[in-house]
């Protein structure tokens, strides 16, 4: 039975447009962020949620995001879907942490163990958001399974971050590019995921 899990990247926040450290902040959307969801809403680029199950990590700029697509639909929190926690980098930029040789070491770290002080690993964050995507499939199964008798295809509509979009695609699909920020999507954007039964066959970017 055919089925689809989307992810969709929050829109722009502050945090982006003045190219910040940020994930376990809570910051908002720009007024940049909201005219563009707007405008792709409008352009008619994001799934009918139509019956769909929705999906936020709990920060505020996925609920605005969620919102302004979809309006005041019902959703579930998976906090372990957020994005990573950079500690004391927290909204703090390249330029201003350069000064500070905690920073130099953690971003020439040959490994994905070294953390920012008080902050997450790659490694710890990939482990986290794997956990968390792997509680979407099982939802998104037995979701599949109640609609087998009504001849309708599952939908799960995932509202939640840049890193962690690309933790999963890179998870799903390794080794297409060389780290997983290839997977990047842009602000508002994010992969639609085919599902046959519970097997996951391929994606269409948007």
């Amino acid at each position: 039975m055919k089925s689809q899990i989307v992810l969709i990247r929050h829109g722009i926040t502050e945090g982006n447009v003045r190219h910040l450290y940020y994930g376990s902040t809570n910051v908002p959307l720009a007024p940049k962020g909201i005219d563009q969801l707007k405008a792709q809403r409008a352009e008619g680029i994001y799934p009918d949620g139509t019956g769909a199950q929705f999906y936020t990590t709990g920060m505020g700029r996925t609920l605005q995001t969620l919102e302004l697509i979809y309006d005041d639909v019902p959703h579930e929190t998976i906090k372990d879907l957020r994005e990573i926690d950079f500690g004391d980098f927290e909204m703090k930029s390249y330029e201003e942490l350069m000064a500070y040789e905690e920073y130099r070491d953690w971003i020439t770290a040959t490994n994905d163990t070294k953390a920012p002080p008080n902050g997450e690993s790659i490694r710890d964050f990939r482990t986290r958001v794997i956990r968390g995507f792997e509680e979407v499939r099982r939802r998104h199964s037995v979701r599949t399974l109640e609609l087998r008798h009504h001849e309708e295809d599952a939908l799960s509509i995932v509202i939640c971050h840049g890193g962690t979009i690309s933790s999963i695609m890179n998870y799903v699909w390794p080794g297409v590019y060389d780290n997983m920020y290839g997977w990047l999507p842009d602000p508002g954007h994010g992969y639609k995921l085919q599902l046959i039964d519970d097997a996951i066959t391929g994606y269409d970017r948007f």
